[in-house]
């Protein structure tokens, strides 16, 4: 609406209230009362004069006082103020928003020509204050509200209000922007009031609305499909068509419903998100790829695809052109139908398969390719694909000359550390170089397989030395079992007192440690004999807490970190504390200038094993152990070697390397898992995973017989009865033998399990225990077991062994009885164990 048509509308101009206007009566008044007076002068007697002129001019000082007073409530003006108030007045009169300011309790004290014409007053008494100048609906009741409530608080706001009909009759539907905001004048708080009429722009902006819909719909409704895809893969527009042909609802868009992986195939997300470009670049690829239908039957598709990238490198959302290419569709023909088999076929089998110039610049490739790279980034070159060193240049020099046949080439790729691939390079004839194809690389990613290679060999060559120990330890077993006996029947006919009696003392003690080595290499082998029970965890560091601050020496700080309720493991005692202590003096070890030792405990749910990132971690309930230092770190070469029996980083004569292949068996027999993470520089964690113990009904009940047994007496290792001794080592038999015979036994010796059966069978079975070693020649302990059953099922038999129980009851028929004792073993050990037998 013009201004100047507003202004002539109405009779009346800019309202302003607020100065306060002056009476020029006042000042006449005055005038005519100094000239009468100075008339009345000339008529009155000289003795009079005086005293009037007197009162005169008190008069008058009365009346410059007024004047004074008349400058400041603004009756007189000196010009130059006067101006500039007059120049900003016909701004804000002539301004083409209609502003209005209020005082108090909605008081105008000034209102502009536009205001004016907006309200439709002819008079300063049809003057509305904004709160009363829009009434409608409920929505411009509320704006107003907030409005009014915004100009008592003194604050600024906006609203626009859509007014039926507009203000003034200014048509059917009016647009109004409302701002409040307060000011002060000559101290005194007011706000002002801006009404703007914005009903053309707002018209304008439904015309493009409208003009915009109609280029939606048309682009909705084209005969093809068009797609937008971000750099993440959300699909950011999808029109009408193209969703009809995959069977979704358009409705899904409003929030960002659909990914690249819901609309297309594997093949094809890999080959649409292989596109790279540089900064400022706008690539353009033809794709023939399979989209994927609501339910998952492919589409096949052309996508003309163009992807703009950014100064970042960053690709920006794609414009691309779906076109229909199934069977039957519009347009298609036998030609596309055979294409569309091709480019399935070429994008869907798994071996990828590029095309390179004589540069190795890969000219094509198919979604197998475009997955064989890191990120699914699409190298430039076939080079930038394997890592330095893999002979790859000299292989597509030969074939360019066409002298190399596809002679596989495995190459470890570049980016990722450990992935790798099988390459075969082959040359393009001279007749199809037409558009610069020197070559075809064919690729298969072998990763998986060669880590599954890398831990078979791993795993056999473990396997073997496992054997290797176990067969060492179990011979050497013998070897101290005579020397400990003998000891023992030395010492027993020796007084202290005797000169020899230190040296029989060291042999025996020397042997005791050749036995704790054998264990460690049984532990490792997992055959040595565990006596595992139900143990706190706790409870087992607390009682190590002062040991471990002796191992690790004042240099190292110790820090033990309980956690709550921790589960109970079942486990052997001695062998879980040697495992603590080796791994605290391994710590120790690798913190020379001093450091922080951490052991820390608490639970792991089963939930939480997921998270852990150990595939080798089934899930269940354990307790973890970590161990913890800040020492110099394991190099990565050497981590998949640290179990290994004798593998040692430490200089000749400070270690065995033992000691982790020792923990390693102990947890794996007890039925956990050991992990190791390790930074050159910031040290070493070991992880130990115990399972949970969850005791049986049987196990509460002997817990709860065993505390209310009464103490037993001091054993008699006395006995009386005939026992057969099967050992194959002759001086091992020939020990124990006379052990027993010792302590009362009548004693049969058997070098062999046939030896103890012709035995067995001579004294018509009247055998009272039969012990025997495991493993022996011709006839095994099982074995023999088994055929002393046959004659006699109520035989008893104790069984001798270097290897752990486990590693022959599987031999065993199911729920066979019988004891058992590991070797080495001392002389109380052997009578101790007869005599229960025999109980």
């Amino acid at each position: 609406m013009d201004q100047t048509a507003m202004s002539g509308s109405t009779a009346t101009t800019a309202i302003d209230r607020s100065d306060k206007p002056g009476h020029i009566g006042v000042i006449l008044l005055v005038a005519g009362l100094l000239v009468g007076a100075a008339i009345a002068l000339g008529f009155i007697a000289n003795e009079w004069a005086q005293p009037l002129i007197l009162g005169l001019l008190a008069l008058l000082s009365v009346i410059g006082v007024f004047g004074l007073f008349a400058f400041a409530i603004g009756l007189v003006q000196f010009s130059g103020r006067a101006a500039r108030n007059d120049l900003t007045k016909t701004l804000v009169d002539s301004a083409e928003d209609g502003v209005v300011v209020t005082e108090g309790e909605n008081r105008i004290v000034y209102a502009n020509e536009a205001y004016l014409a907006l309200a439709g007053a002819r008079s300063a008494g049809d003057i509305r204050p904004v709160e009363r100048l829009f009434t409608g609906r409920a929505e411009v009741s509320e704006a107003i509200y907030r409005l009014a409530t915004a100009a008592r608080e003194g604050r600024r706001l906006v609203e626009e209000i859509r007014l039926e009909p507009a203000l003034n009759d200014g048509g059917t539907v009016g647009w109004y922007r409302v701002r409040v905001a307060p000011v002060r004048r000559d101290g005194r708080p007011a706000m002002q009031w801006t009404v703007s009429d914005v009903t053309p722009e707002r018209e304008r902006q439904e015309n493009a609305f409208q003009e915009l819909q109609h280029a939606i719909d048309y682009l909705d409704h084209a005969p093809a499909g068009f797609l937008s895809i971000d750099a993440d893969g959300e699909v950011s527009y999808l029109n009408a068509t193209l969703s009809g042909w995959l069977d979704y609802d358009l409705a899904r868009f409003g929030s960002g419903g659909l990914h690249l992986d819901d609309i297309a195939t594997a093949n094809a997300g890999a080959l649409i998100q292989a596109i790279r470009g540089q900064a400022g670049d706008v690539r353009i690829e033809v794709l023939d790829v399979d989209l994927k239908r609501r339910n998952g039957q492919p589409l096949p598709v052309r996508l003309h695809h163009q992807v703009a990238f950014g100064s970042d490198g960053r690709a920006g959302p794609s414009r691309t052109l779906v076109l229909n290419r199934a069977a039957g569709e519009a347009g298609s023909d036998g030609s596309s139908e055979a294409e569309v088999r091709f480019a399935r076929f070429f994008h869907s089998t798994p071996m990828a398969i590029a095309t390179v110039d004589r540069n190795g610049a890969v000219l094509r490739s198919n979604a197998a390719f475009a997955r064989l790279t890191q990120q699914g980034a699409q190298p430039a070159t076939i080079q930038d694909l394997v890592a330095p060193g893999s002979g790859l240049a000299a292989a597509l020099a030969a074939v360019m000359e066409g002298s190399g046949d596809a002679v596989p080439l495995d190459v470890s790729l570049a980016g990722e550390e450990g992935r790798s691939a099988r390459l075969y390079l082959t040359p393009v004839a001279a007749t199809e170089d037409a558009d610069g194809e020197r070559a075809i690389v064919y690729a298969l990613e072998t990763t998986a397989e060669r880590k599954l290679k890398d831990n078979i060999d791993q795993a056999q060559k473990m396997q073997a030395v496992g054997q290797l120990a176990g067969g060492i330890a179990h011979d050497f077993n013998n070897v101290l079992q005579v020397i400990i006996n003998a000891s023992e029947f030395l010492l027993a006919s020796h007084r202290p007192t005797d000169p020899s009696f230190p040296d029989i003392m060291q042999i025996k003690q020397n042997a005791y440690r050749a036995a704790a080595l054998v264990r460690q290499l049984l532990a490792f082998s997992r055959r040595q004999t565990l006596r595992p029970q139900v143990l706190e965890l706790g409870d087992v560091l607390s009682d190590l807490s002062l040991m471990l601050k002796r191992v690790v020496a004042d240099k190292v700080a110790l820090d033990v970190r309980q956690g709550r309720d921790l589960w109970p493991v079942k486990a052997d005692l001695g062998q879980l504390e040697q495992v603590i202590v080796n791994l605290a003096v391994n710590a120790r070890d690798a913190m020379p200038d001093g450091g922080k030792l951490a052991v820390r405990t608490r639970n792991v749910s089963a939930e939480e094993c997921a998270g852990l990132g150990q595939q080798a971690l089934p899930p269940a309930d354990y307790v973890l152990l970590e161990v913890e230092d800040s020492g110099t770190g394991i190099p990565a070469e050497h981590l998949d070697k640290i179990f290994e029996p004798f593998f040692t980083t430490k200089e000749v004569g400070k270690g065995t390397g033992l000691g982790l292949s020792m923990v390693y068996g102990i947890v794996k027999q007890t039925g956990g898992f050991v992990f190791v993470d390790s930074t050159i520089g910031q040290g070493t964690t070991f992880r130990i995973f115990l399972p949970r113990h969850v005791p049986t009904e049987e196990e509460i009940a002997a817990d709860i017989a065993a505390k209310e047994a009464p103490k037993k007496a001091a054993a008699d290792h006395t006995g009386a009865g005939i026992i057969l001794l099967v050992e194959d080592e002759d001086a091992v038999r020939a020990l124990n033998a006379r052990m027993l015979v010792s302590r009362g036994y009548t004693v049969h010796e058997a070098a062999s399990g046939v030896e103890a059966l012709d035995i067995f069978l001579k004294h018509d079975g009247k055998i009272d225990l039969v012990v025997s070693d495991v493993v022996m020649p011709e006839m095994d302990g099982p074995t023999l077991l088994g055929e002393l059953r046959q004659r006699n099922p109520a035989t008893r038999v104790v069984f001798v062994s270097g290897y752990a129980e486990e590693a022959f009851r599987k031999n065993l028929p199911e729920g066979e009885d019988f004891h058992f004792l590991p070797k080495p073993f001392t002389m109380k050990q052997l009578v101790e164990t007869v005599k229960a037998a025999m109980a």
